[in-house]
């Protein structure tokens, strides 16, 4: 299987100095409940609305994972929300792209980014449920698959079991990430890509060989047959 190139990089969240950017930061000082508020409802819109390149949900799940660190919120609850934002939010923006349909695509920030969605819906026509999977790795990718599988009238518990593997991992690791980094969560948001790319190609390379040994053991059964 040959990953896009989209997937071995990232779009840039939240810059420093920025209003984001300090809001985000501003985060480590709030109390528990607002923490997991925050940083779910990032998650969650980064996806329903389809823009993840505007929205930083994948550096408040980083900083939720430093809150937890730190002791302001706790790890096991950090994660369920985490994993909970991201499958929910894909959920609605699969609903949304299966009700309004290309419409959706007109809006002005799809506009400009349009070879970066034919890209994306490449990559799940000829892939399907996989793509949703490894779409979840990329921030333009984890913005638009969900409404482009809802278009594509993609079968909705086929999507849900993409989905939820897919939150899982990724909302696992990145969580995770930012709690063992601790106060370096600087240091871990500028690997975060390359750090998901490497879980990513070991992912792929483990569903690959169970692919194939599945394969040469229906191969022995027929043969025997």
């Amino acid at each position: 299987m040959k990953v896009p190139e989209p997937l071995l990089g990232d779009f840039p969240e939240a810059g420093r100095g920025t209003v984001v950017g300090v809001f985000l930061e501003g985060l480590l000082t709030l109390p528990p409940g607002l923490v997991y508020l925050v940083v779910g409802a990032l998650v969650f819109a980064e996806d329903a609305i389809f823009v993840g390149f505007v929205l930083p949900g994948e550096t408040a799940a980083i900083l939720g994972g430093v809150a937890a660190s730190q002791g302001h919120a706790s790890l096991a609850g950090m994660l369920l929300i985490v994993v909970l934002a991201a499958v929910v939010g894909d959920s609605v923006g699969y609903e949304v792209g299966k009700q309004l349909g290309p419409r959706i695509l007109g809006i002005s920030l799809l506009r400009r980014r349009a070879d970066q969605l034919e890209r994306a819906r490449s990559f799940l026509a000829r892939r399907g449920g996989v793509a949703v999977f490894l779409g979840r790795f990329t921030a333009f990718f984890r913005a638009v698959m969900p409404a482009l599988a809802g278009i594509a009238q993609m079968p909705y518990r086929r999507f849900l079991v993409f989905n939820v593997a897919g939150g899982l991992v990724w909302g696992a690791g990145v969580v995770l990430l930012g709690f063992l980094a601790g106060n370096s969560y600087e240091a871990v948001e500028r690997v975060a890509g390359r750090a998901v790319a490497v879980v990513l190609v070991v992912v792929v390379l483990a569903g690959l060989v169970a692919w194939h040994l599945r394969r040469r053991r229906r191969e022995r059964r027929v043969t025997r047959a």
